[in-house]
């Protein structure tokens, strides 16, 4: 990555920069000062070099925007497969691309398999697909993936970097985002391209009571990561030409301080955002007995309960079961919410739902507004006629 410049007319070679660098990245070379892939531009030898002959490529305000086109998505992969995030960010960019008729590329990290999980990202359209293959790669380690995905970043210097608002997408965008010294919007609900190819980057803010609309419009490239469920998955493209290329895998780029001892499958449950069928139990559901009743409903539909996070901060609940800002993300092909007001840090997690059923005896509650079917009644009347009609096979 050429992400250092080094003035030759102020360098002095005195390699006070080579000895100050905490990860080896710099070396003396025939030709002057070499950078290697274990820079991971920290700045000290910015910093540290006393005739000032070093500078970051790129400051706020001084990037040229023409030389970074195009929009890049990580393709995360979990049990060797392709995360199905990946396929959303896809879809959205694909939409994105339209405006300034941009190409949409991927990159993959991982070990064996990796190539041809990279082909089947080749059906949905993507133009190409850089892959980084190598038996170390092999479970997440934070360090060398970001190393992988800087190098492709800075070969490819995409306008926009897409990844999913995953465990590992949470850990590896801010890494990626302090080497290029450019910004990063966690959590976006919704996404739109300007024709200077700005990316207006929006998401919910201060406890979800505004939805800000951020910019990045001085430095690139622009980093984004999108929670799962939010956006529609990409459709598979009628005459797909896209390639695959395998990027060249040094030691260097492998080379990690996270050693991984085991990888050990964690059997668990169906989480919430793989549900078809929900039932939101809000505070309007009073006591232990009722929520008992929520959840009868839940299980006689074929789905999960899930709560609010009044209901969670309650002890009903849990977190994993918490549909929100600070919870999870939900599409459902079906969702009741009972006794929920609709709080907007709810509903901007639950919205896109194909059908929404809410029931509150409130006729001014929130819920309704992104309400399908509303029910303004006693719910303590609806639900148990609801079980009652399903045991009976009415419904």
């Amino acid at each position: 990555m050429a992400l250092l410049k080094f003035d030759a007319g102020k360098c002095n070679l005195c390699g006070i920069c080579i000895n100050k660098c905490p990860f080896g990245a710099l070396s003396m070379e025939a030709e002057g000062i070499d950078v290697n892939e274990k820079c991971k531009m920290c700045g000290v030898c910015v910093k540290t070099c006393p005739e000032k002959a070093i500078r970051f490529e790129q400051k706020a305000g001084s990037v040229d925007k023409s030389e970074w086109n195009d929009i890049l998505v990580y393709g995360e992969q979990t049990d060797g497969k392709i995360h199905p995030v990946v396929f959303e960010l896809i879809g959205e960019a694909q939409k994105l691309a339209k405006v300034n008729n941009y190409n949409v590329k991927a990159v993959l990290t991982g070990g064996r398999g990796t190539k041809e999980n990279a082909e089947e990202l080749l059906n949905y359209g993507v133009s190409h697909v850089y892959v980084y293959e190598h038996e170390n790669f092999t479970g997440f380690k934070a360090d060398c993936y970001a190393d992988a995905a800087a190098d492709c970043i800075a070969t490819v210097k995409p306008s926009v970097v897409l990844i999913g608002a995953t465990p590992l997408g949470r850990s590896l965008a801010p890494r990626l985002a302090t080497r290029f010294h450019t910004g990063l919007t966690a959590d976006c609900t919704k996404l739109e391209m300007k024709e200077n190819t700005d990316l207006v980057q929006i998401r919910p803010a201060f406890g979800g009571n505004i939805m800000a609309q951020i910019v990045i419009s001085n430095s690139r490239p622009q980093f984004a990561t999108v929670r799962y469920k939010v956006m529609d998955t990409a459709k598979k493209a009628e005459n797909p030409k896209g390639q695959v290329i395998m990027c060249n895998v040094t030691e260097d780029l492998v080379k990690s301080k996270i050693t991984v001892s085991e990888i050990k499958k964690i059997i668990k449950n169906k989480s919430i955002e793989e549900e078809e069928v929900l039932v939101a139990a809000g505070r309007g559901v009073k006591s232990e007995k009722d929520v008992e009743m929520v959840r009868e409903l839940a299980e006689l539909l074929g789905g999960q309960l899930a709560f609010t996070r009044p209901m969670v901060e309650a002890g009903f609940g849990d977190t994993a079961h918490q549909i929100g800002l600070s919870g999870r993300t939900v599409k459902p092909k079906l969702i009741i919410t009972v006794g929920v007001s609709g709080a907007i840090q709810f509903t901007a997690c639950m919205n896109s739902a194909e059908c929404i059923v809410a029931i509150n005896n409130d006729p001014d509650a929130q819920i309704f507004g992104v309400a399908h079917y509303c029910i303004v009644d006693d719910l303590y009347k609806i639900v148990p006629e609801l079980i009652e009609n399903i045991k009976k096979g009415g419904i």
